[in-house]
């Protein structure tokens, strides 16, 4: 099993909606994923509360039955449509995948 965790800073504002708004409309876009995409067999999205200058916004944690599920995952249209939606709202990402 191959875990993928990301998570995002967001721009205090962009794509005319403020960091929290836009948190919010990533988290209902990832969330509809779960059932579309072959091998992938979790997907979590938490919005951050604790608001330091150390904390990310948005957290993806998701799981994948292998890494071939995770490329497929990667390269799948339903998840490329969400990137630059995410990729606009965002200045910093960070990624880690790991097998379990």
């Amino acid at each position: 099993m191959i875990r993928h965790i990301v998570m995002w800073r967001l721009k205090k504002e962009a794509h005319g909606n403020s960091a929290e708004v836009n948190a919010r409309l990533i988290k209902e876009k990832l969330e509809k994923l779960p059932g579309r995409i072959p091998g992938l067999l979790a997907l979590e999205v938490g919005l951050d509360l604790s608001r330091t200058e150390s904390s990310a916004d948005v957290v993806l944690f998701s799981e994948f039955s292998d890494k071939a599920a995770l490329e497929v995952y990667q390269r799948h249209p339903e998840h490329q449509a969400l990137i630059p939606f995410i990729g606009g709202a965002s200045s910093e990402r960070r990624v880690v995948d790991y097998e379990c």
